[in-house]
């Protein structure tokens, strides 16, 4: 049965280029990852704050390299897209961005973010959600991005609303942390908001 609509976006819309970087125009970068950024990956992951809100440990480098791969790979099967958020200068990394959950048929895709301990307040994740969604919304054709935090994680909701992403609603216990259900603050921003 066809369908009566086209898809917002085909397939290759991402994969037939190869993975950009991104600058913030503000002292950032968003760049594909390296392998020797498996140090910093696994450093990052020792902070609590950070792993309260995250569903995953880093135990080790290796386990990071492991990570590492798994986000330099994802771009060709444009299921997701993942950045390193360095400094640019000096490549230092500051945190990540990443477009999850993409469906290129429905022009959707999902925001997610985290900062480094020392990157934390100084707008970091805003800037890197700003660049991100600029770039999906206005040079790929994504129709609409989605942001969800745990309702507890304000700083998280500072950063969406800041970033330009509309409040929607709240779904009640939808994701399970190490300290039990979290209800889930909604967030989208859509193409010409």
């Amino acid at each position: 049965m066809p369908f009566l609509i086209s898809p917002v976006l085909t397939p290759g819309a991402l994969a037939r280029t190869p993975q950009p970087v991104l600058p913030t125009g503000d002292g950032l970068l968003l760049r594909p990852w390296r392998a020797e950024d498996a140090p910093a990956v696994h450093a990052a992951f020792q902070d609590p704050v950070l792993r309260k809100w995250h569903l995953r440990s880093c135990d080790s480098e290796e386990e990071a390299a492991g990570w590492i791969a798994q986000w330099r790979g994802v771009w060709e099967g444009e299921c997701e897209a993942q950045w390193a958020v360095v400094a640019e200068g000096t490549d230092e990394l500051v945190g990540r961005v990443a477009l999850r959950q993409i469906l290129l048929a429905d022009g959707i895709a999902e925001v997610a973010y985290w900062t480094v301990r020392s990157a934390r307040g100084r707008g970091v994740a805003v800037r890197a959600a700003r660049t991100v969604t600029r770039w999906a919304l206005e040079e790929i054709g994504f129709h609409r991005l989605e942001l969800f935090h745990a309702t507890a994680n304000e700083a998280s909701c500072r950063v969406a609303t800041k970033a330009g992403f509309r409040a929607e609603g709240t779904k009640r216990s939808a994701l399970l942390h190490p300290d039990g259900w979290h209800d889930m603050h909604v967030h989208a921003r859509v193409h010409g908001d």
